[in-house]
C-alpha cells in the first residue's frame, strides 16, 4: 500500500526551493520550509509571490487560488519544525558535508516511515544518505530549473533504497504532475551528466577565441532548435553551480572532458556568476535580471569596413537535398543559378525535385503560383564544368568524401573566372583541404547550410588561413541577404554544431551502452529537463548512424580527445545495418 503523503517539508528556500513549494502547494500539499535565517526567510517568500503574483497576471491563476497557495505554506528557522512530514526535501545548495549534515538531523526528527529526498543535482545521493540510521528510505528527487514549468524529475535510488520508497516517490512525482525517470546513483544523472560536458566544451571554445559568445549560442539556437544557447543557459543555471557539477563529475569520472574550463574558474573568482549577479558571460541590466544590455563584448552592428564582391550569378554543384535546397533558396531570392549535375538526366530530376518543394509551398499558400514559375526560370541545369565559368559564386554541395570534394574544386579553379568565390558546404571536412585543390585558396570558404536549407536560418561561415577577408565579408552579406543568420568560425572539424552536437549524442550511446537508463528515459530527460526539440537517439536516427558514426571519427581524429571516440554501440549498429529511420531500424524501430 503506498503511503499517504499529505505534509511535505522543504529544507532550503532559495530559488529551486521556492519553486519546489510552489509546485507542492499548488498540488494541495500542507507545506512546512525551513532555512537559515530570517533573510532567507523573506528572499524566499519573494520569489513565491513574484512567481504567484506572475501567473495572475498570466490568467493562469485566480487571486483566490494565489491566496491558497501562500495559505498552504509555513515557514520556520527551526528543523524540529519539520517533525510530522511524510517527505521532506533538502535543496540547500550543492555542498555535500552541509547536505549530510541535515540529513543527519532530520533522522533524529521524522518519524521512521518518513522519506527524505536530496534535490542535488550531482552529489552522491549514498554519500549522503550513510550519515542517517535510514539510507533505505533516503533518495534522490531532482527537479528541473524553472520547477514550475520543467516536468522532468529524476528520481535517484542508491544500492540500498527501497523499492517501495521509489514506487512511492514516483507516484508522488506524478501527483505533482511531473514526468519522473528512475535512475541509478552516478554523478550528473542523466540530464547533468550529458549536459555539462556540452557546456564545459562550449566555454572551452570561447576561451580558445574559436567563435564569439553570440556565435556560439546562436549556432545551438538555429541550427540545432535548442531555446538558449550554452553560454547564456550558463548564465542563468549560474556558473558557480556550473562549475561545482562539473567538478563533481569530474571527481567520479576522471573524464577531461568533465573537468571545469579554466575560464569558469576564473569568471567566478572575479564575481562574475551569471544572471543572478547581473554578470556573466553576457551583462544583464541588473542582478536576476534576464535582460541582456551591450558590454564592451558585444560586436559593432557598423560593418568591419572589408570589401565585398558582386554576386549575381550563383552556381552549385550536386543533385542531393542540400544541393537543390540551396538552389532554391537562392533562386527564391532573385538570383540567377546554374545547377550542375553529373549527367542532363540528373540535373534535370534536380530541377524537378526544387519544382516539388516549391509546388508545396503554393499548395500550402506560403507561395503564389507566378512566383513559383519566376524562381524555376531563374534556375538553369548544367552538366559541364564550363557552364559555371560566368558564376561570381559557387557552392559545391556533393557526398561528404573529400577526394570527391577535391577533384570538384580542381575542375573549379580551371573553369571560373577570377574572383569567383569558391564555397563548400561540408558540415566536417577540412575546408583548408579543398582550397589546396585549386591555385586560389584565398578565394575558397566554407558555408555551412544547415537541412532543409529552405527552413533553418543558420549558416556556419569558416575560414580558413588563408581565406581572403574580402571572400569572409562577401560570405556574410550572401548569408544576410538570404535572410539567414550567419556564424563565423574557423576551419576545425565540426565547426561549432556539429563539434558541440556529436560529443554529446556520443556521450548519450555511451550511457544506453553501460546500462545506465534506457533509451526512452534518455530521451525523456532530455526533451522534458533540458526543453531540446529532441532526444538524443530520436536525433541520432534522423541524422542516419551512418553519417553520425563518420562526424564522431572525424572530431577523434583531429581532435585525439579519448573521450570523442565513437561509442563501440554505435559502430556495431552501422556494422549491423541499422542507420537509423532511413533503414526502418536504428536505436528504435520503424514501421
Amino acid at each position: 500500500m503506498a503511503r499517504e503523503i499529505n505534509t511535505v517539508g522543504v529544507v532550503g528556500f532559495g530559488t529551486m526551493g521556492a519553486g519546489i513549494v510552489e509546485v507542492l502547494a499548488r498540488t494541495g500539499l500542507t507545506v512546512k520550509v525551513v532555512e537559515v535565517d530570517a533573510a532567507g526567510v523573506e528572499r524566499g517568500l519573494g520569489h513565491l509571490e513574484h512567481s504567484t503574483a506572475r501567473a495572475v497576471k498570466r490568467e493562469k491563476l485566480t487571486e483566490d487560488e494565489k491566496a491558497a497557495i501562500h495559505g498552504r505554506v509555513t515557514t520556520s528557522l527551526d528543523l524540529k519544525s519539520l517533525d510530522g512530514c511524510d517527505l521532506v526535501i533538502e535543496a540547500v545548495p550543492e555542498n555535500v558535508e552541509l547536505k549530510a549534515s541535515i540529513l543527519k538531523e532530520l533522522d533524529g526528527i521524522l518519524a521512521p516511515e518518513a522519506i527524505i529526498a536530496s534535490n542535488t543535482s550531482s552529489l552522491s545521493i549514498t554519500e549522503i544518505g550513510v550519515h542517517t540510521r535510514r539510507p533505505g528510505k533516503v533518495v534522490g528527487m531532482h527537479f528541473f530549473n524553472p520547477t514550475q514549468v520543467l516536468k522532468l524529475v529524476e528520481v535517484v535510488r542508491t544500492v540500498v533504497t527501497e523499492p517501495d520508497v521509489i514506487t512511492d516517490v514516483v507516484a508522488f512525482a506524478e501527483r505533482l504532475g511531473k514526468s519522473p525517470v528512475v535512475i541509478g546513483d552516478r554523478a550528473g544523472f542523466i540530464a547533468n551528466a550529458l549536459l555539462f560536458p556540452y557546456l564545459n566544451h562550449a566555454v572551452k571554445m570561447l576561451e580558445s577565441k574559436y567563435a564569439t559568445r553570440e556565435d556560439l549560442d546562436a549556432a545551438m539556437r538555429y541550427g540545432c532548435g535548442y531555446p538558449m544557447g550554452p553560454l547564456a543557459l550558463l548564465d542563468l543555471i549560474g556558473l558557480d553551480t556550473a562549475y561545482e557539477i562539473l567538478d563533481t563529475m569530474y571527481h567520479q569520472s576522471r573524464n577531461r572532458l568533465h573537468s571545469p574550463a579554466p575560464l569558469l574558474k576564473q569568471m567566478i573568482t572575479a564575481g562574475l556568476l551569471g544572471r543572478k549577479s547581473g554578470r556573466g558571460f553576457y551583462t544583464y541590466d541588473g542582478p536576476d535580471s534576464p535582460v541582456v544590455v551591450k558590454d564592451a563584448q558585444t560586436p559593432s552592428e557598423v560593418d568591419g569596413g572589408a570589401q565585398t564582391r558582386e554576386v549575381q550569378r550563383v552556381g552549385v554543384i550536386g543533385t542531393g537535398t542540400m544541393a537543390t535546397g540551396i538552389a532554391e533558396v537562392f533562386a527564391k531570392r532573385g538570383y540567377d543559378v546554374v545547377l550542375r549535375a553529373r549527367s542532363l538526366e540528373k540535373a534535370e530530376a534536380a530541377v524537378g525535385a526544387v519544382r516539388k518543394s516549391l509546388d508545396r509551398a503554393v499548395s500550402k499558400g506560403k507561395l503564389a503560383e507566378a512566383d513559383r514559375d519566376a524562381v524555376l526560370q531563374r534556375i538553369t541545369p548544367a552538366v559541364e564544368f564550363v557552364e559555371l565559368a560566368d558564376c561570381d559564386l559557387v557552392v559545391e554541395a556533393v557526398a561528404e568524401e573529400i577526394g570527391i570534394k577535391k577533384e570538384v574544386f580542381a575542375a573549379l579553379d580551371e573553369v571560373c573566372k577570377p574572383g569567383a568565390v569558391l564555397a563548400t558546404t561540408t558540415s566536417s571536412l577540412p575546408v583548408i583541404e579543398v582550397a589546396a585543390a585549386t591555385s586560389r585558396p584565398q578565394d575558397v570558404v566554407g558555408l555551412h547550410f544547415f537541412n532543409p536549407a529552405q527552413v533553418m536560418k543558420l549558416v556556419e561561415i569558416v575560414e580558413t588561413i588563408s581565406t581572403g577577408a574580402d571572400v569572409v565579408a562577401t560570405a556574410r552579406k550572401i548569408c544576410l541577404d538570404l535572410g539567414k543568420h550567419p556564424v563565423h568560425c574557423g576551419d576545425v572539424a565540426g565547426f561549432i554544431v556539429n563539434a558541440l552536437l556529436f560529443p554529446y549524442l556520443n556521450d548519450a550511446v555511451k550511457m544506453l551502452e553501460a546500462h545506465y537508463a534506457e533509451a526512452d528515459d534518455i530521451d525523456n530527460a532530455m526533451k522534458v529537463g533540458c526543453g531540446l526539440p529532441m532526444g538524443p537517439f530520436a536525433l541520432l536516427d534522423v541524422v542516419g548512424l551512418d553519417v553520425s558514426l563518420a562526424i564522431q571519427r572525424t572530431l577523434y581524429n583531429e581532435f585525439r580527445e579519448p573521450g570523442f571516440a565513437p561509442a563501440p554501440l554505435l559502430e556495431h549498429l552501422v556494422t549491423a545495418g541499422r542507420l537509423g529511420r532511413k533503414t526502418g531500424k536504428g536505436f528504435r524501430d520503424y514501421s
